[in-house]
């Protein structure tokens, strides 16, 4: 049998310098607009010139003998990953939740290209620090943490997952009609949608909502095979409730929800609007703890 060369796969997604380009065109033209505007090209193009530094300092790591793959976040749809991969994403924490509903086991190594802009939960590693990690990355030999994901199946056969959080709702963030049920009863509900987030998406959006509760939950850990949802805005009325506005699934436990919007319901996942489920009247979902876990490489101790 032929022993499997070792694969890195990069994953990276545009600068907010190489957008800029993209629109104007030009560096002098970019520089011209955002001037006239009282702004300056400069530190856009500094972060810029942090990314590619990392990128660089990586890429020349890797050795040469190992396969290499570069995959911009808007290509993962169509990428395939192979069971023994390194994931190496070089970019923001957002970048390995964009990621993580696409693997199946893989070690991520989440690198952090400019650590005075970006928090670094997902990406603990400088690109200098990272180096030290390559090798013993590619052959497990190394501190990794198993995060929970959150999984949501439609009775249509569809299915979603996602690292940080679910939303159910209206995709305009209008009232959503909908019917909820969870071990403590059922309830239909209007309100401004629903968020089902992770132990890694507590430290998010999750955390803003339940911060502003009167009835605050313990946040589940990372690893902790538990999930928080929260209802926004509920809104009473003669139809619909607000008894059941937030609360925590355990592993065993499902969240239903019943579409009952004409149209305009929507479900995703991270934050990513663009790839959403269809969810309008009639359409059940089931919200769950994952099977499937983010494995993510940790600096040791």
């Amino acid at each position: 049998m032929t022993a499997v060369v070792p694969r890195v796969v990069l994953i990276t997604r545009e600068t907010e310098y190489e957008r800029l380009l993209a629109t104007h065109a030009t560096r002098g033209q970019a520089a011209f607009f955002l001037s006239s505007r009282g702004q300056s090209i400069d530190e856009l193009e500094g972060r810029h010139q942090r990314f590619i530094d990392a990128l660089e300092t990586i890429s020349r790591h890797v050795p040469s003998s190992w396969r290499r793959n570069r995959v911009d976040r808007a290509e993962l749809v169509r990428f395939l990953f192979e069971p023994e991969d390194l994931v190496v994403a070089v970019g923001q924490d957002g970048l390995v939740a964009n990621v993580a509903k696409y693997l199946s086991g893989q070690r991520v190594l989440g690198i952090n290209p400019d650590q005075a802009l970006f928090d670094g939960i997902l990406v603990p590693f400088s690109a200098h620090d990272a180096l030290q990690q390559l090798v013993p990355a590619m052959y497990g030999d190394v501190e990794s943490q198993s995060r929970v994901m959150v999984e949501v199946s439609l009775d249509t056969g569809q299915q979603l997952l996602a690292l940080n959080e679910i939303f159910l709702g209206h995709r305009s963030h209008q009232s959503a009609r909908y019917r909820v049920d969870v071990t403590t009863g059922q309830e239909h509900q209007s309100s401004s949608g629903m968020i089902i987030a992770t132990g890694t998406g507590a430290t998010g959006w999750a955390r803003s909502i339940n911060r502003s509760r009167k009835d605050a939950l313990e946040l589940p850990a990372p690893e902790d095979r538990k999930l928080a949802y929260y209802v926004r805005e509920a809104f009473p009325s003669n139809a619909t409730g607000t008894a059941i506005s937030t609360g925590l699934l355990t592993d065993q436990a499902q969240l239903r929800v019943r579409s009952e919007m004409n149209e305009g319901g929507v479900i995703f996942g991270d934050g990513i609007e663009s790839d959403y489920l269809e969810f309008n009247w009639g359409v059940q979902a089931e919200v769950r703890v994952a099977r499937q876990t983010l494995e993510l490489v940790m600096p040791a101790g």
